[in-house]
């Protein structure tokens, strides 16, 4: 089987370097002079010091790269339904692995059912977990999860991602891992405004702690497992991207703490996340205030002090 990569941002890139171990791989961006100079220099602005391997072939023609078996869909996720929308003709009735975290912020779904509703006949999946795209274009290990409803489609897809530094484990339940990838951003946010806001790691602890709370509170509303939650997924990507200034998301919470300028050329999939996570929290009366407090934070409707103060006021109760 052949693959390929659909998105050449630096999770896409790395996707690709690291598959290269396999054989050739296809890696697809839209911008024509972009790829034009990936294509001649074999290298990244977006992943200092690494350079493509020659079994990554660059192209920009959509129909050469969905001509391979397994289409990677490394697109942020809410670009994700327009690039549906967008290429129908060569993603239908394909299998298609979705690699972006988050939620839509128009309509709350995940990347499986945002490709089940675009797409005609795909079989979707979802590949997410603990991954920094600088440790795996450097083939640094790297464990993720494979997650589909078709048990063989993602046992199958699991043999044939895995290398020597990339370790796939597969599961069945989509929706949980799609939670733990877009919902760990949101708190991964908080964590930074904790830490931006100078209340120290103890109370960067606390938000981990109480926004994994949040994350299966919401997780058992929808109908995922706590399991997956408690996985790479979940809780293997809560650990690296709250405690880690390689996170774009964390170092965006670290920016509203400290209340400076963040690059806006950086995409923070957290940000919109969030601002569906409070419309969906509403929608099922769920309590949820370290990722409300990250929505409010995040479009300014109130400042990280004030809504520290608020969480730190909250009525006590049980854990």
């Amino acid at each position: 089987m052949s693959i390929a990569v659909l998105g050449a941002g630096a999770f896409g890139t790395a996707l690709a370097i690291c598959l290269a171990q396999k054989g050739s791989v296809f890696l697809w961006g839209r911008d024509k002079a972009e790829v034009a100079a990936l294509h001649q220099e074999r290298k990244t602005r977006r992943l200092d010091g690494v350079l493509l391997p020659e079994a990554v072939e660059v192209t920009s023609e959509i129909a050469v790269a969905c001509a391979a078996d397994i289409l990677l869909l490394a697109i942020p996720a809410q670009q994700l339904p327009a690039f549906a929308s967008s290429h129908v003709a060569h993603l239908a009735r394909r299998d298609l692995v979705a690699c972006c975290k988050g939620l839509n912020l128009d309509t709350g779904e995940g990347p499986t059912a945002i490709l089940g509703h675009h797409i005609e006949g795909t079989n979707s999946a979802i590949l997410t977990g603990p991954s920094f795209a600088a440790d795996m274009a450097r083939g640094l290990p790297t464990a993720l999860t494979l997650a589909c409803v078709d048990g063989d489609l993602a046992k199958n897809v699991q043999d044939f991602l895995s290398t020597d530094t990339l370790r796939i484990y597969s599961s069945t339940d989509p929706l949980g891992a799609e939670l733990g990838g877009a919902l760990k951003n949101v708190v991964a946010i908080a964590c930074g405004i904790a830490i931006g806001l100078g209340l120290g790691e103890s109370a960067r602890a606390a938000v981990m702690t109480r926004g994994f709370a949040e994350m299966n509170r919401l997780g058992d509303a929808v109908g995922a497992r706590r399991e997956t939650l408690a996985g790479l997924a979940g809780l293997g990507d809560l650990t690296l991207t709250c405690t880690s200034d390689m996170s774009r998301n964390y170092r965006f919470g670290l920016s509203l703490g400290r209340q400076v300028e963040f690059d806006s050329s950086l995409t923070v999939e957290g940000k919109a996340t969030a601002e569906a996570v409070e419309a969906l929290a509403v929608r099922l009366g769920l309590d949820l205030p370290v990722m409300r407090a990250a929505a409010r934070i995040g479009r300014g409707d109130m400042s990280a002090t004030e809504a520290m103060d608020l969480l730190l006021r909250r009525p006590l109760r049980a854990e």
